[in-house]
């Protein structure tokens, strides 16, 4: 097992949808990660996973819990920001019968389902803020207790944790409580995204290559030189979820076995945002000295700031957030899940500052008026 490749089980996971499916450890960074791995696994202490969306968190929080003690014992993936609000309490911890409306029959909540296995609990940073109190509860005293019920009961499981949220940054807004981060921040686990360990995309490709072409029932393709210079240079924002697709694709419209250049096709969005994000050729000292560029004749955010004081407008703050919230909101055409990646929030603070403010409903109503 020195360069292990690892990939998901082909069986159903709660609240998991599409995610990395395999991951390698050819790179020298993911060679450190794995030994890290080896040395947190056999413990019982809490783990926390951070990485960009398609890193593969789930699947080194299932390496974690196949070189531990609890190997034998279940293993629960449950993706908390896939919850809803409403019921998250209940899925997580459970609820007795008659708890609330619909509660025929009392059942047990994951963190039950996983006792004496590993329990992941993945978008962590998006979990409301009463959930937060109750799971660092359970992480003190180690028992849980049911909606409607008051009866504590005892789990012995070890709990991995896994983001791609800044959590320091939620900490510091007040979104995220300290106290669970550091209960959740004990052997911290950070997984770098697929453009910092290019040694792991052709090995990643050839497994995919060879997943493919077993269900298409035909060998596997070549991947001629220019295909591979490529692959190498792209930046795959969308890391190996992203990679696993572009080789999906390039399968269907290969011919005469053989991917070329030409048979990859890179999502327009992660094109763009490369765009966005490469280096102007001889424009390193300025944007050293203006990190933020504006337009000229654009005013500074402290300027209209001042301005706004100066009014002295009742209502301020609010008026400043939605202002804000709508802005970003028409920025990533109503898309919720970008907004909150722009903003660097929660799904679950988007959604309920979009509804707040009725920023979804006018969209909603600008677009069947153009319809």
């Amino acid at each position: 097992m020195s360069n292990p490749l690892i990939t998901l089980p082909e069986v159903a996971e709660h609240a998991i949808s599409i995610r990395a499916k395999a991951l390698t450890f050819e790179d020298p960074r993911s060679r450190l990660l794995l030994d890290r791995v080896r040395l947190v696994a056999p413990s019982d202490a809490t783990a926390l996973i951070i990485g960009e969306s398609g890193t593969g968190k789930e699947l080194v929080a299932r390496l974690l819990h196949t070189l531990s003690g609890r190997a034998q014992q279940p293993f629960v993936a449950v993706n908390c920001g896939a919850l809803s609000e409403t019921l998250i309490e209940s899925e997580l911890f459970g609820h007795e019968k008659g708890a609330f409306t619909g509660a025929a029959a009392s059942k047990p909540g994951w963190f039950e389902a996983a006792d004496g296995g590993t329990l992941f609990l993945d978008e962590v940073g998006d979990l409301p803020p009463s959930v937060q109190v109750k799971l660092l509860r359970v992480l003190q005293e180690r028992e849980v207790v049911r909606v409607g019920s008051r009866q504590p009961r005892k789990v012995d499981l070890r709990l991995v944790a896994a983001t791609n949220v800044n959590l320091e940054a939620a900490v510091q807004a007040g979104r995220f409580r300290e106290d669970l981060y550091y209960r959740l921040n004990v052997a911290r686990l950070t997984l770098p995204p697929l453009r910092e360990r290019g040694g792991d995309i052709m090995p990643l490709a050839r497994h995919f290559l060879e997943q493919y072409a077993k269900r298409l029932r035909i060998a596997p393709p070549e991947l001629s030189f220019q295909a591979q210079e490529r692959m190498l240079a792209h930046a795959w924002p969308g890391n190996i979820r992203e990679l696993e697709n572009v080789i999906h694709y390039a399968m269907l419209v290969c011919r005469n076995g053989r991917v070329e250049a030409a048979d990859l096709q890179f999502p327009a969005l992660t094109l763009r945002r490369a765009e966005a994000e490469a280096p102007v050729p001889g424009a390193a000292a300025a944007t050293a000295a203006a990190p933020c560029p504006v337009p000229a004749t654009a005013p500074s955010l402290e300027q209209a700031l001042l301005a706004l004081f100066q009014q002295g407008s009742p209502g301020l703050w609010q008026h400043i957030e939605e202002t804000v919230f709508r802005t970003a909101y028409e920025y990533c055409e109503g898309n919720q899940v970008q907004t909150s990646k722009l903003l660097d929030l929660s799904r679950n603070i988007v959604r309920a500052r979009t509804a707040q403010f009725g920023i979804h409903q006018a969209s909603q109503r600008t677009t069947d008026a153009g319809a």
